[in-house]
């Protein structure tokens, strides 16, 4: 039989020990600030049923779903007709009724809904779990990787949003960042606009073009527009809207003035103010916090807020994005129960910190310190040793007597191990251990008792 090359799918990726102890860093950092925040975990199984999933995507999403086969003989209630006119859609109904998670916001839709009855309301949870897309792979574009979601369900309340940036701002300062941006909207300023030049049915074509600001410049954005059956009078009019300058509270100034005649305009502004107010009474952000009006992500999803975080530091698209929705769960039948929700980009964050060279020494190792032994007696002496290093919280290993000191220290260096007690027979009759600093190579005599002491310090 022919040996079967090792290899994984593509779009897939293994994770080494190294890279594990890196991406754990960014996902307890980033758990920890939203317990602190109130935000309590749950997990949703890798697949759902089919239909929980189809049509709430849109159509391109849709083929994007990664469809399980039925069980046993898929084929036996296998629609026989639509294979026959290979009609895919129904064909792959009848073979599959289950898929992989698509994304986490969906399945807590339907968590929230199935679960109605026991949970406290308003319902703030955190999920970190991974998502599957038959998309094509390609550099950053996973048909694997993982999502790092925190939503709020069942409050209007727009100290939500201010706690959303609170919390963007706490953890990537916690991760080392020192230079970004959370980037605001509101929906109903976009609504506005297109309101105050009578194109309320062209609001997406508008905030398409728009998005489109930093990427094809003003010119651009006025030819797609005008493409996109806009005229020069409604472009004169918007153009003060979409290059507003200043800080946030001239920006705000100049779309008061600009949305006058707009109800809905003028109520996206109200809001923002109080998100900006809220913020201001807490402590001062990190982040660099900016009204971005040609920011327009999720619009066919997002009703009030919307946020984007950039990093300044180096070249990255966004490393978290959200914002308020009016009807999550209505696709599930239960009608009327707002929403806000954010999401941390777990795997641009990773590139960003690597290349920023931001991990801690202490994410990249995993033992402490490990005891070395010239023979079985010092094996034998050092377990005591090794059993209360572990119960005072010190990662410790005890390498297995018989191989020679040089390989046991080849180990702790290929490990990135800081220190190593070595244990032979003069430090076995003293009571006094080799304890050595891998880094700078210096030795030193100590008791058990003094590298207790040393370990904890260096922790």
């Amino acid at each position: 039989m022919a040996s079967i090359k090792p290899s994984v799918p593509k779009g897939t990726r293994d994770f080494s020990p190294a890279e594990m102890a890196k991406r754990n860093f960014i996902f307890d950092t980033i758990k920890g600030v939203f317990r602190k925040y109130g935000y309590q975990q749950i997990e949703t199984p890798s697949m759902e049923n089919l239909s929980t999933f189809t049509g709430k995507y849109g159509d391109e999403g849709d083929k994007l779903i990664f469809k399980i086969l039925n069980s046993g003989d898929f084929l036996a209630k296998a629609d026989e007709q639509a294979l026959a006119t290979r009609n895919s859609n129904q064909a792959t109904a009848s073979i599959s009724e289950k898929a992989l998670r698509y994304d986490l916001t969906v399945p807590f839709a339907r968590y929230v809904v199935q679960h109605q009855n026991e949970i406290t309301f308003p319902f703030k949870r955190f999920q970190v779990q991974p998502v599957w897309r038959a998309d094509r792979p390609q550099k950053g574009r996973y048909r694997e990787f993982y999502q790092c979601d925190a939503d709020v369900v069942g409050s209007a309340s727009l100290l939500n949003e201010a706690e959303f940036i609170m919390i963007y701002d706490e953890a990537l300062s916690l991760l080392g960042l020192k230079d970004f941006s959370i980037k605001i909207n509101n929906r109903k300023i976009l609504s506005g606009i297109a309101q105050v030049i009578d194109k309320n049915d062209s609001i997406i074509d508008m905030t398409v073009a728009i998005d489109k600001l930093d990427k094809i410049g003003f010119d651009g954005v006025v030819k797609e527009l005008l493409e996109r059956g806009f005229t020069q009078a409604d472009i004169d009019h918007i153009k003060p809207i979409i290059l507003l300058e200043g800080t946030n509270d001239d920006k705000l100034a100049s779309l008061r003035q600009a949305l006058q005649g707009s109800e809905i305009g003028l109520q996206g502004c109200d809001e923002i103010q109080t998100v900006f107010d809220y913020v201001a009474a807490c402590k001062p952000l990190t982040a660099k916090l900016e009204l971005d009006i040609t920011l327009a992500r999720g619009l066919n999803y997002y009703t009030g807020a919307i946020f984007e975080v950039k990093t300044n530091e180096v070249a990255m698209g966004s490393i978290g994005g959200g914002g308020r929705y009016d009807d999550l769960t209505g696709m599930f039948g239960l009608k009327g129960l707002t929403g806000a929700g954010i999401s941390f980009g777990a795997d641009r964050i990773y590139d960003v910190l690597e290349e920023l060279n931001l991990f801690p020494q202490s994410a990249e190792q995993s033992t402490q310190v490990l005891i070395c032994c010239f023979d079985e007696q010092g094996e034998k002496y050092g377990l005591p040793l090794l059993q209360n290093l572990r119960s005072q919280n010190i990662n410790a290993e005890l390498y297995p007597a018989g191989a020679k000191i040089k390989k046991q220290m080849e180990y702790a260096n290929n490990k990135q191990i800081p220190y190593t007690v070595l244990i032979g027979s003069d430090e076995m009759q003293s009571g006094l251990l080799t304890f050595k600093n891998m880094e700078s190579g210096e030795q030193e005599k100590l008791s058990a008792d003094d590298i207790l002491g040393r370990l904890k310090k260096a922790k």
